[in-house]
């Protein structure tokens, strides 16, 4: 006769539950609508009444990774939570219950671990397969330096561990509750260089002057652009040893490369200094993703708070996974990461269907799209336009515009899905039209690499071929 597994201990965290919901600044409402579950049935849970089910810990698994170790403790939360995603993969057949994935990830860990190392291993393969492709059709295998530091960014998660601690430790340090530019300026002040000003509309925005220990900084910078170098040159001078050894291990191929990741690190940790990883990520959920009100609290920009909701990847304290990117006129994406599913194209434009291309020339205001890629994921994207103005009639302002999205499983917590019809039919994206499957697309500027065409010279279409 089989030998049975001892039952699950039931598990009771009506605090937690409670916690977790004043946190998010939901309603009893939207919080039973997150879990799948009934609002007198997250009633009972909250009032200790009823233990946790199997489904209410797996949609804790998936929403809030970090709540569920707390309650679970780290290992199996943390096994869970990687169990459920590798097995919604949208090119598996089919979800199985919240119920039978509990049941694995309790009972037949090694298993579980399996299933997620395979999971990641496929879509790494993927992620290669897709490099592979579109430097095919870029016509190189070499990669240009700053090529070489984006990747390399995003194949660190857009999250640097040691750094990020680093820069919250020393916020802590100069600034109660956040470092404000006085704090940074005496900061910096300490570490031997002192704050001045150039009224010259042709120089750069920030050089240091090492003969005379001046950190120069253009006169004509916004507070929150002149915060941001003051904090950059700070993270340069009191992270160089960690920065110097990140950048002696990592595998690129130049020494302009290096030094890209030299200035891209401090940058990180400029990001780390003025929007701290706890205070920031706990705001960033109390006013669920709100960017004007980040935006205002700790004194960046709009960019600035979108990048940094794009780095919130801390081991058992991550965000909301976000895809974050930046566009310019031309569809040139010049930065961009996600921590999502979704994935942006190397080389080349962007899906034109995207909302971020309207943004652009619909400067400040915010545009909200439903999305769907070929794979089957629903994601709601924001998209606002830049403008950065030049100082000068002669001299063109920079425009663009800034991408953050998730997936739909998380829109509760993206303020910017409350507009969302989520009954209504989402927009059909793909990564770039060389890599997009869609045979269906009107907006197509070249076929897809790996597809054949067909053409009819008696019949006219809006694209004037057929992918086959």
């Amino acid at each position: 006769m089989a030998e049975r597994s001892p039952p699950r201990t039931r598990i009771y965290a009506g605090e937690n539950l409670r916690a977790l919901r004043h946190a998010g600044g939901l309603n009893q409402r939207m919080m039973a609508a997150k879990l799948g579950i009934s609002v007198s049935y997250l009633s009972q849970l909250e009032s200790g009444e009823r233990p946790l089910t199997t489904s209410v810990l797996a949609a804790l698994g998936r929403h809030h990774p970090a709540t569920l170790a707390m309650i679970e403790g780290e290992g199996p939360a943390r096994r869970l939570a990687a169990l459920s995603a590798a097995l919604a993969d949208p090119s598996l057949a089919g979800a199985l219950p919240p119920e039978t994935i509990a049941k694995l990830a309790e009972e037949r860990p090694e298993v579980a671990d399996r299933i997620v190392a395979m999971h990641r291993a496929m879509r790494a393969a993927e992620e290669r397969l897709q490099i592979a492709e579109e430097t095919m059709v870029a016509g190189s295998a070499a990669r240009l330096p700053w090529e070489d530091v984006r990747d390399w960014f995003h194949e660190a998660g857009n999250y640097v561990d040691d750094l990020d601690r680093a820069a919250e430790a020393l916020a802590a340090e100069i600034g109660s509750p956040l470092p404000d530019e006085a704090a940074l300026v005496e900061a910096l002040h300490a570490r031997g260089l002192t704050l001045a000003r150039d009224a010259d509309e042709d120089a750069p925005l920030a050089r240091v002057d090492t003969e005379h220990g001046l950190l120069v900084l253009k006169s004509t910078l916004t507070a929150e652009s002149r915060r941001f170098l003051i904090a950059h040159r700070l993270g340069a001078i009191a992270f160089a040893d960690t920065i110097d050894a990140l950048v002696r291990v990592a595998p690129l191929g130049s020494e302009e490369a290096r030094r890209l990741l030299q200035v891209g690190l401090a940058n990180y940790a400029a990001g780390a200094l003025t929007m701290p990883y706890t205070a920031f990520r706990d705001a960033a959920r109390v006013v669920r993703h709100d960017i004007d009100r980040l935006s205002r609290r700790f004194g960046v920009s709009f960019e600035q708070a979108c990048h940094r909701l794009s780095t919130l990847q801390r081991p058992a304290a991550a965000g909301i996974p976000f895809y974050f990117c930046r566009v310019d006129m031309a569809g040139n994406i010049t930065k961009r990461h996600s921590a999502t599913r979704l994935q942006f194209a190397r080389f080349g434009g962007a899906c034109p269907l995207w909302i971020v291309h309207e943004a652009v020339a619909i400067p400040d205001r915010i545009q909200v799209q439903q999305s769907q890629t070929p794979d089957g994921v629903r994601y709601v994207s924001m998209a606002k336009g830049l403008v950065k103005p030049s100082g000068r009639f002669t001299r063109n302002p920079r425009r663009y515009a800034v991408l953050l999205g998730c997936e739909m499983e998380n829109a509760g917590d993206f303020v910017y899905a409350d507009v969302i019809d989520t009954a209504a039919v989402p927009t059909m994206i793909g990564i770039s039209c060389r890599l997009c499957p869609r045979d269906d697309c009107d907006q197509r500027a070249f076929p897809p690499a790996d597809r054949h065409i067909t053409v009819d010279t008696d019949r006219r279409d809006v694209v004037p071929y057929r992918v086959v």
